[in-house]
């Protein structure tokens, strides 16, 4: 397998196909990364999305409607845990655009989000300044996006985006990093044309007990789970579970979605779904890392 290596959107990138990819194929994946950070990222002040939490407005893109569909229903599922204004919620604790880590008092997200934004297939409105917030599951819709661009390569394919990966063809072997040590496992899984997201409180983590999973309720960050993983054929409905597993409705939405998972507690216990195919250990050997 050949191998693409590049960073992006604040992580790191792989790309492993059968043979090295075509310079015209790079150049079109990494548009596709583009336009999709220009238009989403809260952490750019050029941003579509920036736009939108300064001045309100519409922002086309024709991949609103199937991320705020799948946040409406992770907001159902958690009793309003996931939410998309959450962004405000993360700069209170100091997980801003300038990354300050400097926390302030938590700030709850509004709960009324789907009032105060609106979507349709080409776009979404906010009729007020509202700053969203995608990282639920941004980053898997983006994964899915580069791996349609890369339709046309044959044979394999590998699309990794930080540990969110996505696969094409025979399988991959993948351990489930452990998220106090990441020289160890929990776990193994094959992954075979379909998808494995990950998330975990030790990765976007500062200060005392802060880290990127926030309860939007309270804006106050999750202390039960240390880490979850997902499998599911798409990368954006496994990064929307993996994000779903850290409350009580987590399994829940995954058994209706069809979505296998594995999750850890933060004092060391496992929980995974009844079908789950990882091979589940304490300390494990070799493999790509999913831990988001």
């Amino acid at each position: 397998m050949a191998g693409w290596r590049f960073e992006a959107i604040g992580t790191h990138w792989e790309i492993e196909t059968s043979s090295p990819l075509p310079e015209p194929v790079r150049s079109a994946v990494s548009a596709v990364i583009e336009r999709f950070d220009r238009a989403w990222s809260r952490f750019r002040a050029d941003s579509e999305v920036s736009r939108l939490g300064r001045e309100g407005g519409t922002l086309a893109s024709a991949d609103a409607a199937p991320m705020l569909d799948a946040y409406r229903a992770l907001t159902t599922a958690t009793d309003g845990a996931v939410n998309p204004l959450v962004a405000d919620s993360l700069a209170a604790l100091g997980y801003d655009r300038e990354y300050s880590l400097v926390p302030r008092d938590p700030l709850a997200a509004p709960a009324d989000w789907t009032e105060r934004v609106s979507w349709t297939s080409t776009g979404v409105t906010a009729s007020a300044p509202a700053l969203l917030d995608v990282g639920a599951l941004g980053k898997g819709r983006l994964v899915d996006l580069v791996m349609t661009e890369l339709a046309e390569v044959p044979d394999d394919v590998v699309v990794d985006a930080g540990g969110d990966l996505r696969v094409r063809g025979s399988g991959e072997r993948v351990a489930l990093e452990h998220p106090y040590d990441p020289r160890k496992a929990v776990g193994v899984v094959e992954v075979r044309d379909g998808a494995l997201c990950a998330s975990a409180v030790n990765r976007r983590a500062w200060g005392d007990g802060l880290h990127h999973v926030l309860d939007a309720r309270t804006g106050v960050p999750v202390r039960t789970w240390a880490a979850t993983w997902a499998l599911a054929p798409d990368a954006m409905i496994a990064d929307a579970v993996a994000t779903a597993l850290f409350f009580d409705g987590g399994p829940a939405l995954a058994l209706a979605w069809g979505v296998e998972w594995v999750r850890m507690t933060t004092d060391g216990r496992l929980q995974w779904s009844p079908g789950c195919p990882a091979k589940l250990f304490t300390v494990g050997g070799p493999g790509r890392a999913a831990a988001d």
